[in-house]
């Protein structure tokens, strides 16, 4: 049986791809920041909820850790996690872009790096970033949430075709 990790699995297109999933017969390692707060899959076979905050390392390592044991192995990475700042760029606080871009970009980029090494082990291994059409065209308000959704959009293409390499050998 196949196993999909998702990060920000406690509401939208995270708990809508979880529930997909595991329609699908897949095991599912759905992450989230409160997994207390989730009930939904309290008594599910197949579904192990964790905890993960994707702008905490050591979060995120227990998290693949975790998920990994559970099933042994993981096949599938879906980097959802994330959230929207709206408003004029000047009214955002130093904590607000920091948080933003933690979450957003550098949490999707460290939990790819601490997945890549299991899906090497294994030789395979296939990543799904969300991301948004904001990657792509801007909106005036919206300065962080687009500079995050670029970001995510444009550099990682290079990690995807070397982990996409992999699965085919």
């Amino acid at each position: 049986m196949k196993t999909v990790f998702i990060t920000g699995a406690s509401s939208g297109i995270g708990k809508a791809t979880a529930q997909l999933f595991h329609q699908k017969g897949w095991n599912v390692v759905a992450t989230l920041r409160n997994p207390q707060a989730e009930k939904e899959w309290e008594h599910v076979n197949n579904v192990k909820v964790l905890r993960c905050d994707v702008s905490n390392l050591d979060s995120i390592q227990a998290a693949i850790r975790e998920g990994v044991a559970a099933f042994q192995g993981v096949d599938l990475l879906v980097n959802n996690a994330g959230y929207g700042t709206l408003g004029p760029l000047e009214s955002a606080s130093y904590e607000q872009i920091k948080r933003q871009l933690d979450t957003n970009l550098l949490g999707l980029i460290s939990v790819t790096k601490e997945m890549l090494p299991h899906f090497r082990e294994r030789k395979s291994g296939v990543i799904i970033n969300i991301s948004s059409i904001a990657g792509i065209i801007t909106s005036p308000l919206a300065a962080l949430y687009n500079a995050t959704k670029w970001g995510v959009d444009k550099p990682l293409i290079p990690t995807f075709l070397s982990v996409s390499k992999l699965s085919r050998n």
